[in-house]
């Protein structure tokens, strides 16, 4: 038997003034994308912005529904919405931002199982790294240099591919 160990980093910025000009401009992006969440079942608003190879900016937010669960999370809103718009486009970055007035936390909130491995998806078409940051106000940011950190050993396309 042999023992792995997985280990990524995490950036911890104090705020956004600590962030590069592209950070700061995605993360607010994120923050302003919050605006049209629909989230009156776990008032947990939640925005995403996805910058693109070609320096484009696509943004979603949270969209819930009373028959749960058929709302959409932000990221994969916004990561559709730029698949759908944007064919064969490259991922660069996503920016993931969340705010409630009732749920109590002390930092961000990372994107779900399922955000992550759509983010794997579109990362594994581009084969480059996906830069992700997340925020929320009055708290830290944080940052990983690509999904693989979130989401390790994730599942990909290659994992499909027919024998020969």
């Amino acid at each position: 038997m042999n023992t792995r160990s997985l280990k990524f980093d995490l950036k911890e910025y104090s705020g956004p003034d600590e962030l590069d000009a592209e950070g700061r401009l995605l993360l607010r992006e994120a923050e302003f994308a919050m605006a049209s969440s629909h989230s009156p079942y776990s008032h947990f608003k939640v925005g995403a912005a996805v910058l693109l190879a070609n320096g484009e900016i696509v943004k979603g937010s949270n969209q819930e529904n009373a028959a749960y669960p058929s709302g959409l999370c932000a990221e994969r809103v916004a990561l559709f919405m730029a698949g759908s718009n944007y064919p064969g486009v490259a991922v660069k970055a996503i920016a993931v931002f969340v705010s409630s007035a009732i749920h109590d936390a002390d930092g961000p909130a990372a994107p779900c199982g399922a955000c992550r491995q759509v983010m794997a998806e579109y990362r594994s078409m581009s084969e480059q790294p996906m830069r992700i940051l997340m925020g929320r106000k009055e708290a830290a940011i944080y940052e990983v240099n690509d999904i693989e950190a979130l989401l390790p050993l994730m599942f990909t396309s290659k994992d499909l591919k027919k024998k020969q």
